[in-house]
C-alpha cells in the first residue's frame, strides 16, 4: 500500500523509467489502448515528448512518484490548430500495485487544475465502457459521456468492447453574453 507519493512535472531524467514502466502498465490491464510491448517508446522518444510538452502551452506531462520511483503518469495534449486549441485530451497510466491509493485521482485533479489555470475550456478522454470505476471517477469531476464507439477495442480474448468518449467543459471560461 502506497502511503506517500508526489505528483510533479516530468523531467528529462524520467525518460528511462517511463520507457520501462509503460509496457508493464499496458500488460497489467485490458483497460489500456495497447497490449504489452506495442507502440514501444524508447527513453529518447520520451525525452522528445517531455521536451515538446515543456515547450507547448497546451500540453502537460505529470509523473507520480513514490519512494523515489515513478509509478505512473498522465498527459494532457492539446492541438496546435486554432479551432481546437481550447481543448486537451487527458490520459493516465498507473502501475497496478498502486491502484486504489488515490494517485490516479490526484493526477486527474492536478491536470484539471492546470487546465482551468490555462483557461482550457474542454478536457476530453476515452475510456473502455467496461471500466466502471474509472467512469465513476470521471463523472465525479464533471465529465459526461459524449459518445460511444461501438466494438472499438478487440481484447486479447477476442471479444469486442465499446469505448466511451467523455468530456468536461469548464463553463467559467465561456465568453459573456
Amino acid at each position: 500500500m502506497t502511503s506517500h507519493y508526489t505528483i510533479r512535472q516530468a523531467q528529462m531524467k524520467d525518460a528511462p523509467r517511463l520507457s520501462t514502466i509503460r509496457p508493464i502498465i499496458d500488460g497489467e490491464t485490458e483497460f489500456m489502448d495497447r497490449e504489452e510491448g506495442e507502440a514501444f517508446i524508447t527513453p529518447e522518444g520520451f525525452r522528445t515528448i517531455i521536451q515538446t510538452d515543456e515547450e507547448t502551452p497546451n500540453h502537460l506531462f505529470l509523473v507520480a512518484e513514490t519512494d523515489g520511483e515513478i509509478v505512473g503518469f498522465s498527459r494532457c495534449e492539446g492541438s496546435p490548430l486554432k479551432r481546437s486549441a481550447h481543448r486537451v485530451e487527458f490520459g493516465v497510466c498507473l502501475l497496478k500495485a498502486h491502484w486504489g491509493n488515490g494517485i490516479g485521482r490526484k493526477l486527474l485533479e492536478q491536470s484539471l487544475q492546470w487546465a482551468d489555470a490555462q483557461q482550457i475550456r474542454k478536457v476530453t478522454l476515452s475510456v473502455l465502457a467496461d471500466n466502471h470505476k474509472a467512469i465513476k471517477l470521471y463523472e465525479q469531476y464533471g465529465f459526461i459521456t459524449e459518445g460511444i464507439l461501438v466494438d472499438d477495442k478487440r481484447l486479447s480474448d477476442g471479444t469486442y468492447h465499446d469505448t466511451l468518449i467523455m468530456g468536461r467543459i469548464q463553463t467559467s471560461h465561456l465568453p459573456p453574453g
